[in-house]
């Protein structure tokens, strides 16, 4: 790479002579306000053309109840954290029962998280490589397409504890700045558990990691004879912000009930085996891919005369990987394969990202050196999920981010390189990322657990449903059962829904009675026989079977012998386009 020397940026306000604070924020105006709006735009146009009714259903349906007062964990099975359900259920008491509500959230979210990846990048990039500005843009058009709410476009958990863990970052990145102030620090620093009440495994693994940096910290602080009580307050503001956490579950849901439904219940349900986390790295191309990257920074490293081909074969090996995630478009016109090579850059990123904080920890110090650490800690928190496939798509961010880290550490390692190189290898990658990213958004790839591309769009007329598309039959459907339940069955009766595919009592407005309202593996903890039994003891009067579902599987566990028992105490009634009724006899 060129020496500094070989490029002006006299004009780069990420060096020396840049505009204050306010100018700089007036300056970057235009490109927060373009990320934000495209980010926003995707996740409207996502929602124009698809729905997943199960996921989104579980969330607003257990919202719903909430605004009416059920509290979670303790009237109602509830296995994940409560935030998400608690910021729609406000929504809910805000603004009504109006779908479209919730969309807006999601845009101004997806917008807002990504604003806030790139300035973290800036962060990290401003004063360390020439460009910086353009180059942090530039690596955050990716999440135009890749943004948090862009791949699933509806209220959901994971997209939320993403945007709070950049919100934490983005702050320690500001305590770093500041010299962490120490009531500041224990601010900060309770609000890094504010993640608890989204994600429990995502949470875990950026809090406990998190912790650890700081005491690592501290110590090292400490035999070098510096200054600690900042990373100190901070500690104490997690341990103040976690003592509160339990005191607010304690008075209202309970702790015993917290703790069985988020942790035992949930991990039994969700938690994979070791060998499905290795999985992660057991990919055929990871050691051509590290091979590539290897052979790219040995060239680098002995380019010692800066002779340009090296220099250019030596970024070429390097950025590989993402270059092939859109070749491969060329290639194959498979949505599944083309998926397979966007998502395979993770664990490769991952290692390398690993490596180069490792052979930084030198030079930073701080907030900058733990970091790296923090975000692959609680990337593989995500993981304990669904693995790569399923819990990537809504930390892309971190993935920007720790890219960003990479190039950093690159640069610092072999010498400042001229702007338009890194502005070179910024763009190769924000195009390749950007158009492998838009094309799995496109293809709704990560959403093939449902039949979300059959059929002509379809838009409800439901005052609730404003703003609600779907592909197929479902809405004209569900509307059909709408009509019928607001003709004949009385508001105060009890229903049981099976499977709880549908948002039926976020649109009627109905009171749910049962204490769970979906059946699958995952959220019931009921037999078939304690759901007979629940649907005695609850008063349960009317039985709705949804006989084709959206979801490719059905995920009612034990079906016939659940609805052989339930028709014990229920006959049908009546016969509608998708569903069975059935009424207690």
């Amino acid at each position: 790479m060129d020496d500094a020397n070989s490029c002006a940026h006299e004009n780069d306000p990420s060096f020396d002579g840049a505009p204050s604070t306010k100018a700089r924020f007036w300056w970057s105006l235009p490109e927060g306000l373009f990320l934000f709006l495209a980010t926003a735009a995707v996740v409207v146009w996502q929602n124009m053309r698809l729905a997943v009714l199960w996921d989104l259903s579980y969330i607003l349906e257990n919202s719903y109840r909430i605004s009416l007062g059920d509290i979670p964990y303790r009237d109602f099975v509830l296995p994940y954290a409560p935030l998400t359900f608690l910021v729609q259920a406000a929504l809910i008491k805000l603004t009504g029962r109006v779908f479209f509500h919730h969309v807006l959230y999601c845009a101004a979210m997806g917008g807002f998280a990504t604003v806030l990846t790139w300035q973290i990048i800036l962060n990290i990039l401003r004063g360390k490589i020439a460009a910086a500005k353009p180059v942090a843009f530039l690596l955050s058009v990716p999440l135009i397409v890749l943004g948090i709410y862009c791949s699933f476009p509806h209220p959901f958990y994971d997209p939320d504890c993403t945007f709070v863990i950049l919100f934490c970052v983005y702050l320690l990145q500001k305590m770093e700045r500041s010299h962490f102030p120490p009531r500041s620090a224990f601010f900060v620093g309770a609000l890094l558990v504010i993640p608890l009440f989204v994600k429990q495994n995502t949470w875990l693994a950026f809090l406990g990691s998190t912790a650890l940096a700081l005491v690592l910290l501290i110590v090292l602080r400490a035999w070098q004879g510096q200054t600690m009580h900042g990373y100190v307050s901070m500690l104490a503001g997690i341990g103040a912000g976690l003592a509160t956490a339990v005191v607010l579950i304690h008075f209202t849901a309970g702790l015993a009930n917290y703790a069985h439904w988020t942790i035992q219940f949930a991990a039994s349900r969700r938690l994979p085996p070791l060998k499905d986390m290795l999985a992660v790295y057991q990919n055929g191309l990871l050691p051509w891919w590290i091979s590539a990257f290897t052979a790219g920074t040995i060239l680098l490293w002995f380019n010692r005369q800066r002779n340009r081909t090296l220099a250019f074969l030596s970024a070429a090996l390097m950025s590989f990987p993402f270059a092939w995630m859109s070749i491969y478009l060329l290639i194959d016109s498979d949505s599944s394969e083309r998926a397979e090579r966007l998502l395979a850059v993770w664990p490769f990123l991952l290692i390398v990202s690993a490596a180069l904080a490792l052979a930084s920890v030198k030079r930073r110090a701080g907030i900058a050196m733990i970091m790296p650490f923090i975000l692959i800690a609680t990337v593989h928190g995500a993981f304990l999920s669904q693995q790569v496939w399923g819990s990537t798509y809504a930390v892309w961010p971190l993935f920007i981010i720790l890219l960003a880290d990479a190039i950093e550490a690159i640069v610092a390692r072999f010498g400042r390189a001229a702007a338009w190189k890194l502005l070179t290898v910024a763009s190769v990658l924000a195009i390749s990322m950007t158009l492998a990213g838009g094309f799995y958004v496109w293809s709704h790839e990560r959403l093939d657990y449902a039949n979300v591309s059959e059929g002509e769009i379809a838009h409800s007329s439901l005052p609730a449903l404003a703003g609600l598309s779907v592909r197929g039959p479902w809405i004209p459907q569900f509307e059909e059962l709408v009509r019928y339940t607001d003709r004949e069955i009385p508001r105060e009766d009890g229903i049981l829904m099976i499977p709880g595919e549908d948002l039926f009592y976020y649109t009627t407005g109905r009171h749910p009675r049962f204490p769970v309202l979906m059946f699958d593996h995952t959220v019931n903890p009921y037999s078939p026989e304690e759901i007979l039994y629940l649907s005695r003891v609850r008063l349960i009067r009317w039985l709705i079977v949804k006989r084709d579902l959206q979801l490719e599987t059905d995920p009612v566990e034990d079906k016939a012998r659940l609805l052989e028992l339930l028709r014990q105490d229920f006959e049908q009634v009546e016969r509608l386009d998708n569903y069975d009724i059935y009424r207690r006899k």
